[in-house]
């Protein structure tokens, strides 16, 4: 018995245009399929990018996957937000939004601070005990006396020696108590932690200031790739001075590529490959001015109330988690000094990059691979 299917008792003519018709059907159901994968990839991939201006300094957001810039919109407010809780020069707005302001103006007196700056300050507190005082963010009365912007200035000897005392991290306290946080995982699960708060500070004696001008930056990335991270965005890449904070993972999946500025000329001295964390670089060339032959630069030794002579003139340095603590260690590894800096660096397991005065480069043995020079006069040590 046979058996002859509807498509088999048609004439051939008519079986040709039936398949002829189905193939055109198959092709345009293909095309349909093949341009939704690329709208899919090609969404996944877009990139947009947004300057802005906070902290003094020029800001610059490049984001892949975002499906708008909203994402870097939020992240402008943010960084507003941040830039005025950190503000110490400037006692203007509403008292709820100015932390360091209200701690600096308090004399004394204990007042309530945003979990932010709460953080920001337990962790400057700690870096500035593991460097011995070479970084203290209560240097804010030295930091006020010194101008390296429109009118630089020298300040009198004498009002150096009277305002150092007041610089003593020792004398900043922090009310902390415990909570439980939900801590996302890469699945989108999450797992719950114990974490710490600091909601209160004061200072010991009227006339002490914070100020956190040498975390800010870093800690503004580290805010950016925050919004980044709740956004869902596939990568990014944010520039707020000399910090930068890397995201994800770029659409070509290679390493991140961040340029190290030449401390003795315009451009790029090398280039860093990595794959993501966040870069700081503290060097002499930033903010300075000359008088009476002599040069003066704005990284402060809090010890001394002067300009560090350490013989660097640049420090650049990375943390996988933190954007503050990068800006910080490379602040406070300026003011060590090589040896005692790259020793700083180990405690934190952080990586970085030593330019000296004659032009040698001394970089962490993480770093050996990782960075390539580029420019003239350099050599590595």
């Amino acid at each position: 018995m046979s058996f002859t299917s509807p498509e088999q008792a048609l004439p051939p003519e008519r079986r040709k245009a039936k398949r002829f018709a189905l193939c055109l059907t198959l092709a345009a159901l293909l095309l349909v399929l093949g341009f939704g994968f690329f709208h899919f990839i090609s969404r996944a991939n877009r990139e947009e990018s947004l300057d802005s201006f906070v902290m003094g300094s020029y800001v610059r957001q490049t984001v892949w996957g975002a499906q708008s810039q909203e994402p870097l919109m939020d992240v402008c407010v943010r960084l507003a937000e941040l830039e005025a809780h950190l503000t110490w020069r400037d006692f203007v707005g509403e008292e709820s939004q100015r932390d360091v302001a209200n701690l600096n103006h308090a004399r004394g007196k204990k007042v309530e601070i945003s979990s932010e700056t709460g953080t920001l300050l337990a962790e400057a507190q700690e870096l500035a005990k593991r460097s011995g005082g070479a970084f203290d963010p209560t240097i804010g009365p030295v930091s006020a006396l010194w101008s390296f912007d429109d009118s630089p200035s020298l300040p009198e000897p004498e009002a150096i020696a009277q305002t150092l005392p007041l610089v003593d991290y020792t004398k900043l306290s922090l009310d902390s108590e415990e909570y439980l946080e939900a801590v996302p995982n890469e699945d989108g699960s999450h797992t719950d932690s114990l974490g710490v708060r600091y909601p209160a500070a004061s200072l010991a004696v009227p006339g002490m200031a914070v100020d956190l001008g040498a975390m800010g930056k870093g800690a503004a990335c580290g805010a950016a790739v925050e919004e980044y991270r709740q956004a869902g965005v596939k990568a990014a890449v944010v520039t707020v001075g000399g910090s930068v904070g890397l995201f994800g993972k770029k659409p070509d999946r290679k390493p991140f590529r961040v340029s190290v500025r030449d401390p003795k000329g315009e451009g790029s001295m090398g280039v860093l490959d990595l794959d993501g964390g966040f870069v700081s670089t503290s060097g002499s060339y930033e903010k300075y001015f000359e008088e009476d032959g002599r040069r003066y630069h704005h990284l402060l030794d809090p010890r001394t109330g002067y300009p560090a002579e350490s013989g660097l003139v640049s420090v650049t340095v990375w943390c996988e988690d933190s954007g503050a603590l990068s800006d910080g260690l490379a602040t406070a590894c300026f003011v060590l000094g090589l040896e005692d800096g790259m020793a700083l660096l180990e405690s934190y397991g952080a990586q970085g990059l030593f330019v000296d005065e004659a032009g040698i480069v001394t970089l962490t043995p993480g770093w050996a691979e990782r960075f390539s020079l580029t420019g003239e006069g350099y050599t590595i040590g």
